[in-house]
Parts: structure tokens; sequence; C-alpha cells
């Protein structure tokens, strides 16, 4: 397992409903309130970037179906970004 850091921001319908999600998944301080939801900073452990990525998304979007994510998962050597379940950009970090 392979440790990534995210920043990230989470806009949705309903940000009380997520935010309990992130709260189990990253701890209190991780969530921050923005004009357009929320900016999330933490550390989750997974296979690749892909998989944290996902699995992230798919619990806010149990929580609430209309949520939208905009991520940069750095590990392994590498910066991924992602908006939603699509990888935009992967770059070699040195």
């Amino acid at each position: 397992m392979v440790r990534f850091r995210l920043v990230g921001d989470v806009s949705s319908d309903d940000v009380a409903a997520i935010r309990p999600v992130l709260t189990e998944i990253f701890g209190h301080e991780a969530a921050t309130e923005t004009q357009d939801g929320l900016h999330v900073e933490g550390v989750m452990e997974g296979a690749d970037a892909r998989d944290v990525n996902r699995r992230l998304l798919s619990a806010l979007r149990r929580a609430e179906r209309r949520t939208r994510l905009r991520a940069e998962w750095t590990g392994d050597g590498r910066i991924c970004r992602f908006f939603d379940y699509v990888p935009k950009s992967t770059r070699d970090i040195s």
C-alpha cells in the first residue's frame, strides 16, 4: 500500500451531508469551507492514485449523489490530478 496526500475541492448540493464522510476519513481539520463547497487536505492509503480517488468519491456520492471532486493526489513519486473519476494529468516528481 502507498500513502497518497490529497489536496482537493469538493462541491455538492448538500455540503452538510458530505462533511461527516470527510471527517470520518480524514479527521476534523481536513475540510474547510469555501465559497463553492469544501477544500480538503488529507492522506489515504491505496494501491494507486486512481484507487484512492475512486474510494473517496464513491463514499462521498453515497452520502450525496450530486457531489463533484477535483483532486490532486501526491504519492509513489507522482502527482495525479482527477476530476470526479476521470484522470486529467499525471506528472513524475523529481
